[in-house]
């Protein structure tokens, strides 16, 4: 949304947004804890506070169109894009085009936890959008793995739900996520944390019925008669992000192997022309207000390429 603010105020009149959920906002929707908008807008806001400051912005510009519950299936070289909304299938070509799709969280398989495959096993995200969307807890003794922001703040929320938080377990020596989260979330809490500590095993059949933990040494090995289980019915992973560029790689962009993050020359751009990355997408920010910065920086490195694609097209005679 800030993108397409900033394109409309840099001179672009048709604009289209397109969102695959069935409300503007992406992830700020279940973000219902306060510390948005501190930097950006000077204020402590949830995230859906700070979602609406830009969808009411939105609304009152006849230039911004918006279609929801919209799925885009397919993107070209050419910015030829294909999407499906409701009762049918679309297609539109854009001169340019910002992706804002965010990322995606790692899994348990991407951090290589062994162990039995039963219920019981969250993302931290999709626990938060159960619990805070849905109005359904996940599970009652929970434990933690990972210490991003996510994670940190998803240990509180189970807390303040009523459930058991056994432990949130770290393999590096310190936390992933920001400072304040770390101590309003788990120490303010009583929740204990391990560091240089990881899930050895889970164990259960249909249900997580608990984990081992192990203390790491150099290289991240086991560090032998370290080892301890924790009784849990629920396991919430929360070991990073991705971002989600799989579109864009359809295209023919390119993208560097570790980070999934677009390769180019220049902030927000890709290897295709008229093709821009934005917000958690291009890489992954600590707080929602960088990603709005970046965002209108974007959307105005669009509009500069519309103008210029303007400028070279009069010599054809075209608009």
């Amino acid at each position: 949304m800030a993108a397409a603010l900033s394109a409309q105020e840099n001179g672009v009149e048709d604009i289209l947004i397109l969102e695959r959920d069935q409300f503007l906002g992406g992830i700020l929707n279940q973000c219902v804890h306060t510390g948005f908008g501190l930097e950006y807008f000077k204020e402590v806001l949830t995230g859906p506070e700070y979602a609406e400051r830009f969808i009411e912005r939105i609304k009152a510009i006849p230039g911004i169109e918006v279609s929801l519950k919209t799925f885009v299936v397919s993107l070209s070289a050419d910015k030829t894009l294909t999407f499906l909304k409701p009762g049918k299938l679309e297609t539109v070509k854009a001169k340019a085009l910002v992706m804002a799709t965010g990322c995606r969280e790692k899994t348990r398989e991407m951090v290589h936890i062994p162990g039995t495959r039963p219920a019981g096993i969250f993302s931290a995200g999709l626990a938060q959008k159960l619990i805070n969307i849905e109005g359904l807890l996940p599970g009652n003794k929970v434990v933690v793995v990972g210490s991003g922001d996510i994670g940190l703040i998803m240990a509180r929320r189970f807390t303040l739900e009523g459930a058991k938080v056994q432990a949130v377990v770290e393999i590096q020596g310190t936390s992933r996520g920001l400072m304040r989260n770390l101590v309003q979330c788990v120490q303010d809490f009583d929740i204990p944390i391990y560091f240089n500590h990881k899930i050895s095993a889970i164990f259960g059949r249909d249900r997580v019925e608990k984990v081992k933990v192990c203390k790491v040494g150099q290289n991240y090995c086991d560090v032998p008669g370290s080892e301890f289980e924790l009784e849990c019915d629920t396991l919430l992973i929360s070991v990073g992000l991705i971002p989600e560029n799989e579109l864009i790689e359809m295209a023919g962009a390119q993208l560097d192997q570790k980070t999934n993050s677009p390769v180019a020359e220049g902030v927000n751009k890709t290897s295709i022309p008229g093709l821009f990355v934005c917000g958690n997408s291009y890489k992954v920010y600590d707080i929602a207000d960088s990603v709005t910065r970046d965002s209108e920086l974007c959307g105005k490195m669009a509009a500069e390429y519309l103008k210029e694609l303007a400028g070279k097209n009069r010599g054809f005679g075209k608009k």
